[in-house]
């Protein structure tokens, strides 16, 4: 398994990350498959997971905690904060007061003394950037947090984050976890450049498009815990023209002697400004059939083609990307006067 430095952290990690979102309650509910299947990657190779606090309620956070007993040295621990956690507005979010509470939980229940990596999990458009670059920075200074990273920012917001951050004096973001796949590549387009400029690294997630380019020929199978069905909807236009492109995809992938999957994360470890790649599985089988995705490298005409498939920088669905919108979009009291 290849290796990349983090961004600006100085941390090596595999080209894969195993993401831990299927493990727990939100999918694989067995603790003691959950942990082999985490093992299995680490004996494969792979040094960098990524899991959250929200993750089946932090039940994700406590199986990758048993996984790593034992080898923690050895592992590259990513965990997210930001999305809520119950009912109450102070449970969420990016204050001060929020991530003090939410770090010391997330330590318990991954049973560390350290996080290598603590991401925002989304923006806080609620909370000064200023406010949360100063809380983790004072986490890093007491050793609880190694580097700090940023998850769906939109290229603005980095750029605010960076600047705050230069002014502040503050730990700055060395991180964007983004969504990018063949089918959603409108990241190219600012997102990837922009986290380039800044020296950060980058760490991909939802390769395969939540199932859509799994192979399968139901993709809704493939990620049985969405709680957007309408995704899988082909009435819809937009998911008819992804149900087209899926069939050239595949077509181009035979042809290049490739499962559709390989081919899916080969293209996304492709761009230059990416660093590492998240794959989701639920069971050991799916682990073990990706892999070997590891391996390829695709040449520049099936690059050529799969941008003649899906043209740089666009979305096929644009709702896919559901959590891009600003609350200035979203909110129509902030739009008329």
């Amino acid at each position: 398994m290849k290796r990349r430095i983090l961004g600006a952290s100085g941390i090596s990690v595999s080209e894969i990350t195993l993401g831990a979102m299927m493990f727990g309650a939100m999918g694989n509910r067995d603790h003691d498959e959950s942990v082999g299947i985490i093992r299995t990657a680490l004996d494969a190779g792979i040094n960098f997971i990524d899991t959250a606090d929200v993750y089946s309620a932090g039940e994700s956070e406590v199986i990758v905690g048993k996984a790593i007993r034992g080898r923690r040295d050895d592992v590259v621990v990513a965990t997210k904060f930001g999305l809520a956690m119950g009912d109450d507005a102070n449970q969420s979010g990016a204050s001060a007061r929020w991530i003090r509470h939410e770090v010391e939980q997330s330590l318990r229940r991954l049973g560390t003394d350290w996080i290598d990596l603590y991401q925002l999990h989304r923006p806080d458009h609620e909370t000064p950037v200023d406010e949360t670059l100063a809380v983790l920075s004072d986490l890093v200074r007491e050793g609880k947090v190694r580097a700090i990273g940023s998850s769906t920012f939109p290229a603005d917001l980095i750029v605010e984050a960076q600047w705050a951050a230069c002014r502040g004096g503050h730990r700055r973001f060395v991180t964007e976890q983004p969504l990018y796949s063949i089918l959603t590549r409108s990241i190219e387009r600012a997102v990837l450049p922009t986290a380039q400029r800044h020296g950060m690294g980058v760490i991909s997630y939802s390769p395969l498009n939540a199932g859509w380019l799994s192979g399968r020929a139901d993709p809704s199978g493939a990620h049985r815990a969405s709680s957007r069905p309408s995704m899988y909807d082909v009435s819809v236009p937009a998911n008819a023209s992804k149900a087209d492109a899926v069939r050239r995809l595949t077509t181009l992938a035979q042809e290049a002697g490739l499962p559709l999957p390989h081919l899916a994360l080969a293209f996304v470890l492709a761009h230059p400004a990416l660093t590492s790649v998240i794959i989701g599985p639920r069971t050991l089988d799916q682990l073990t059939s990706l892999l070997p995705a590891a391996d390829v490298v695709l040449s520049a005409e099936t690059l050529d083609r799969i941008d003649e498939t899906v043209a740089p920088g666009t979305d096929v669905n644009p709702d896919d990307n559901y959590d891009a919108a600003p609350p200035a979009l979203l909110d129509a009291t902030l739009r008329r006067r």
